[in-house]
């Protein structure tokens, strides 16, 4: 007797979150995720057992501007039945949004397919009483020309696992392309419109590492206070030591901004 094996269709989400009240993205006994809510809400929604496997392991408190899932189901057309969405959208927290769901070739996979991903990092040296976790308040003035000096010294090398939170990993190579700091302007309507309140930190690269950004960002930090010299930045990442480099800056700064697919997946 023949048993018939149901067709299952692969499906990305994009969707976007505030992380504040999360403790990340990946599923964790006794803690609330992102990965959690959306695996019950779907499943909820969709009758069938759902699980989204993420382009990425965001800590807790970190943001996402724009984040890929993908999942399997029996259903055919959640691409194209609107009501899909809007229905997932409304039994979902207030801080997770879904923007699109995709069909996607069988093999598709969110996380093992993605070659670039952008962050960003927020520094705010005023007080904002709309988005303190939004972003990391410190009033230092840092000198900006110094740190995107010590920005495009990373840009030479492939090994940060002076960064990294763990070295149980397979690699600790990344390619950077690009690692730059802005000055933040305050915005047009706003009390600070026009005035210099900050500092954006803008980092792309194929991987990264656990907890790498957050203490990249807290060593050219450290360059822009002048407590250390490019020169050390260089001794840093070749120390390969966690310890030598600076602090891990605080998650709320912290925002997951693009990541890019083949062309084929039609995102």
């Amino acid at each position: 007797m023949c048993v018939e094996i149901p067709l299952l269709h692969r499906y990305f989400l994009r969707l976007s979150y505030n992380g504040t009240d999360y403790s990340g993205w990946q599923f964790q006994r006794n803690s609330i995720t992102i990965q959690q809510i959306i695996n019950e809400k779907m499943s909820l929604l969709l009758r069938e057992h759902i699980e989204v496997t993420g382009c990425g392991r965001t800590d807790a408190g970190v943001h996402a501007s724009k984040f890929y899932a993908h999942f399997m189901s029996l259903k055919d057309d959640l691409d194209t039945d609107a009501k899909v969405l809007f229905r997932l959208n409304k039994i979902l927290p207030y801080a997770i949004a879904i923007q699109k769901i995709t069909k996607v070739p069988e093999k598709a996979h969110a996380r093992f397919h993605a070659y670039s991903r952008t962050y960003e990092y927020h520094i705010c040296r005023v007080k904002d009483p709309f988005g303190p976790y939004l972003h990391w308040e410190l009033t230092d003035l840092l000198t900006i020309d110094l740190m995107n000096e010590g920005a495009k010294i990373l840009l030479g090398y492939d090994d940060f696992i002076a960064f990294s939170k763990t070295s149980d990993v397979k690699t600790t190579i990344c390619k950077l392309t690009q690692a730059e700091w802005k000055i933040k302007i305050g915005e047009e309507g706003t009390a600070q419109e026009g005035k210099e309140i900050g500092y954006v930190f803008t980092i792309t690269s194929n991987r990264f590492l656990r907890n790498m950004v957050r203490a990249i960002v807290g060593t050219l930090v450290d360059v822009g206070r002048e407590k250390i010299s490019l020169a050390d930045v260089h001794r840093i990442i070749q120390s390969k030591e966690r310890s030598q480099a600076g602090t891990s800056v605080p998650a709320q700064g912290l925002f997951l901004k693009e990541i890019l697919y083949p062309k084929e997946f039609n995102l």
